[in-house]
C-alpha cells in the first residue's frame, strides 16, 4: 500500500525538518515547500494533507489556501503563532480545515495529521451517513456519496472535506437537529470544547455561501436556535 503523502510549507527550514522528520517516523511520505509560491505550485501534486504556516514570504498561509482551494480540497492544517479567533476565522474562510497554534506538542500534530488523513480518506463519521450507493437529493442539490461530489443546479460545487462531511451528515439523516456538538463530534471525530462551537459556525457559513451561489437554497441548512442544525 503507498505511503499517504503530506506537504508541509513553512519558511522556518528547522520547523520543516521537525516536522518531516515526526511524520516520516510516524509512516508518512513528506515533501517540502519554504515559501506560499512554492507551496501552491507543489499542491498540484497528489496529497492526502497539506500543512501551511500562516506566515510566509512570497504570499501568506492564507493567501496560499485561497489558490490550492482552486485547484484541489486536499485537507489544509494551519500551523500559526496566532491564537486570536479572528485569525482562526480568516483561515476556515480562506479554506482551511483545521488550526494548531504554535507552539504544539509533538503527539498533538500526529494525532491531528492522523485523524485529518483518516477522515480524508474514509469520509467516516460516527453518526450514520447515506450508503455509498445512494444519491441524496434536495431541489437541486444532490450529493454522491460514492465519489464524494455534490452538484448544484447540475454544476459541480467544490466544497472542502470539512464542508462535505457536514453536509453528508445532515443529508443523510433528514430532520434530525444536530447540535454543534454533535457536528464537531462526529465530523472531526475529537471531543467537544467551548471554542469548537466558533469553528462549526464558520465553516457552516462557508457551507451555506456556497450553497446560495446565484440565490440557489440558500435556506437547505436550517438553524433551530438553541438546538443546532438540520436539513429537511
Amino acid at each position: 500500500m503507498a505511503k499517504q503523502r503530506i506537504l508541509i510549507a513553512d519558511d522556518d527550514p528547522a520547523i520543516r525538518e521537525v516536522v518531516r522528520l515526526l511524520l516520516e517516523g510516524a509512516g508518512y511520505d513528506v515533501a517540502e515547500a519554504a515559501d506560499g509560491p512554492s507551496a501552491v505550485e507543489a499542491a498540484s501534486g497528489a496529497f492526502d494533507l497539506i500543512i501551511l504556516d500562516v506566515m510566509m514570504p512570497g504570499c501568506s498561509g492564507i493567501s496560499a489556501c485561497q489558490q490550492i482551494r482552486k485547484k484541489t480540497m486536499t485537507p489544509i492544517l494551519f500551523l500559526t503563532a496566532k491564537s486570536q479567533d479572528a485569525d482562526k476565522v480568516l483561515g476556515f474562510s480562506a479554506g482551511g480545515d483545521d488550526y494548531l497554534v504554535k507552539p504544539f506538542s509533538y503527539s498533538e500534530l500526529t494525532a491531528r495529521v492522523r485523524a485529518m488523513v483518516r477522515r480524508y480518506r474514509e469520509y467516516g463519521a460516527a453518526e450514520a451517513v447515506a450508503p455509498a450507493s445512494q444519491r441524496l437529493e434536495f431541489g437541486q442539490v444532490c450529493i454522491l456519496p460514492e465519489t464524494g461530489e455534490v452538484r448544484l443546479c447540475d454544476e459541480s460545487l467544490a466544497l472542502t472535506d470539512i464542508e462535505y462531511r457536514i453536509l453528508l451528515l445532515l443529508a443523510s439523516n433528514p430532520k434530525k437537529i444536530f447540535s454543534a456538538q454533535n457536528i464537531y463530534e462526529s465530523v472531526w471525530g475529537e471531543p467537544y470544547f467551548y471554542a469548537s462551537n466558533n469553528t462549526v459556525m464558520v465553516h457552516m457559513r462557508n457551507l451555506r455561501r456556497k450553497l446560495s451561489q446565484d440565490g440557489a437554497y440558500p435556506d437547505l441548512i436550517k438553524t433551530v436556535w438553541g438546538r443546532g442544525y438540520h436539513i429537511g
